[in-house]
């Protein structure tokens, strides 16, 4: 497992404060938490820390001279190759270069498990993203959900997390009747029934050609049954139709679930009318205007939250209950009989109002909330050619991530996908998403490592005459371009350290571009295969080879293939 460097200079400074205290050259203070960052220019070193200045009024000294002070008593350490003091009271470190070098053979040794970290010591987490209500095909919306949230399941699991991936299928309720009566009306228009639509009814050709599948598959059978028995079989039938779809479409965007949950369980099970008792007798449920409520002085009563429409059909799932009482249910399974040490939630932005709730929900169930995330993401515009492409979920318009998929690709779809922050709207320009120049992100960083695999196969060609070391010596990289490729690949552990800690994904997509750039940078101003100097040639393989490790762990936490040739 990769230790980061920062956490090592941590120490070290650690170590300097302690010593310089044992000899008095700094008074006993208590040990501040030790940050280290990057600094903006590149003269004052590859990392950090303002120690001296956080230690200054404390310790009633200048931070300049406490820097030094420090720094005399910091330890050799084979990774520092330089340790400088800066005004105000900085104390900057520079990487050995020999040591940088090395590393070349660490990502080569490391292999596909290149800047995995122990940060989660195991830690059980559930991932639960997805979950669109199944009536219909996920839009491209619900695609940025699921993108979002298999790739915070690959970074935990990078990270060191125990993670399990879930998808919560919204098949019980007042939703289900309006898809079953749909699918029914569709069914019977298929056989040439004059059949309205309900008042009520989800729209969109889906269901048109789903109910003209029925019609092929049962002919007139359910219009020999009684209505409601139709519109209930049928429901079901096309609900589970919807999951397949889903699960299909899921499986073409490299996403793969541990379980897909049943919201129906959560009543057959009995434990929502548990949890409902629960609450009962904990005083957190009153009743009002005909409706059952969940009350909490943390939302206010303006914020109470209806969990039963009509109280005295408890817990008949089939309409009474609310989106939230299932989630009530849903988080006690989640958090005590699956026993997970954390849940994370991957919402759209329109569920903002949820998300005070369940977490005054845990709270009256005597749950740590702070075991609970929800990312609220925003949502996606198409462009093509320039123009908006416009649609609607609740007017059957909206565009079906199926059919992104068809038109550029998984890859493509994935990375455009993650290339901003959750809270920010999302403009995904199919144009551009197919565009092969290195205006397109995705294409620029696949065609970067299908060109070192291009360079490592011409290589094995043109050296079959030469004579070459037994052994590639790393130590004959020096090259400024050289090291700023190692100092960027080195970076890889940090990025998933940042990205996990923030639940922030999209820092991988940035990341990915600044490697392919890097590289390029390197593969511009040094000749890899030179036959005048193979030690140097040999060397530079390696550095090849643990670019393109590097970059194909980038794009395998990203869900994306890494191809080897383009």
């Amino acid at each position: 497992m990769t230790v980061l460097v920062r956490d090592q200079l941590a120490n070290l400074l650690r170590t300097a404060l302690q010593a310089a205290q044992a000899d008095q050259s700094l008074p006993e203070v208590n040990l501040p938490p030790i940050e280290l960052a990057r600094p903006k220019v590149a003269a004052h070193g590859d990392y950090s820390s303002n120690l001296g200045m956080i230690l200054a009024k404390p310790a009633k000294m200048a931070p300049l001279q406490i820097a030094q002070r420090i720094i005399a008593h910091l330890p050799p350490a084979e990774f520092v190759g330089k340790v400088e003091v800066a005004a105000p009271g900085y104390i900057n470190f520079t990487l050995a270069e020999p040591w940088l070098a090395r590393q070349v053979a660490v990502i080569l040794e490391n292999g596909s498990t290149w800047a995995n970290l122990r940060h989660g010591n195991d830690v059980r987490v559930q991932v639960e993203h997805g979950s669109a209500n199944p009536t219909g095909p996920l839009t491209i919306g619900s695609g940025r959900n699921i993108v979002i949230g298999d790739t915070l399941a690959n970074l935990l699991s990078a990270a060191g997390y125990d993670v399990q991936r879930e998808y919560y299928v919204n098949d019980v309720g007042s939703k289900v009747r309006k898809f079953g009566e749909t699918v029914y009306v569709r069914y019977a228009q298929a056989l040439g029934v004059d059949e309205p639509l309900p008042q009520e009814f989800y729209p969109g050709d889906f269901l048109v050609e789903l109910g003209q599948d029925f019609a092929r598959e049962y002919g007139d059978k359910y219009l020999q049954v009684p209505r409601a028995e139709a519109v209930q079989t049928l429901g079901e039938v096309g609900t589970q139709r919807v999951v397949d779809h889903v699960k299909q479409t899921c499986a073409r965007m490299n996403i793969h679930y541990d379980r897909w949950y049943s919201e129906r369980s959560l009543y057959d099970s009995g434990l929502f009318a548990q949890i409902y008792q629960m609450l009962e007798n904990k005083g957190s449920l009153i009743e009002k205007d005909g409706a059952i409520w969940f009350a909490s002085p943390d939302l206010g009563e303006d914020n109470d939250a209806v969990v039963i429409r009509s109280p005295q059909v408890i817990p008949n799932p089939e309409d009474r209950p609310t989106y939230f009482a299932s989630d009530i249910a849903y988080l006690w399974d989640k958090l005590v009989l699956r026993s997970f040490d954390r849940a994370i939630y991957v919402w759209g932005a329109d569920h903002h109002g949820d998300r005070p709730r369940i977490f005054a929900v845990a709270k009256a169930l005597g749950l740590d909330p702070q075991r609970v995330t929800i990312i609220l993401y925003q949502h996606v515009t198409l462009m093509k050619d320039g123009v908006e492409q416009k649609g609607s979920k609740s007017a059957g318009t909206a565009v079906a991530l199926h059919e992104v998929i068809d038109e550029v690709g998984m890859d493509a779809c994935r990375f455009m996908l993650l290339t901003r922050t959750v809270d920010s709207k999302l403009l995904f320009d199919l144009s551009l998403a197919k565009e092969q120049s290195e205006k397109n992100p995705v294409y620029y960083v696949q065609y970067a490592h299908a060109r070192i695999a291009s360079i490592l196969r011409k290589a094995g060609e043109v050296l079959t005459a030469v004579e070459l070391p037994a052994e590639p010596d790393v130590q004959q990289l020096t090259h400024p371009a050289e090291l700023a490729l190692i100092r960027k690949m080195l970076e890889l552990p940090v990025i998933i350290e940042q990205a996990v800690r923030d639940l922030a994904p999209h820092h991988l997509t940035y990341y990915a571009q600044d490697l392919a750039s890097t590289f390029s940078l390197f593969y511009r101003d040094c000749k890899v295969v030179d036959a005048e100097q193979p030690a140097l040639t040999l060397a530079r393989l390696q550095l090849c080879r643990a670019a393109k490790i590097t970059l194909a762990r980038t794009l395998e936490l990203m869900g994306m293939s890494a191809p080897e040739a383009m």
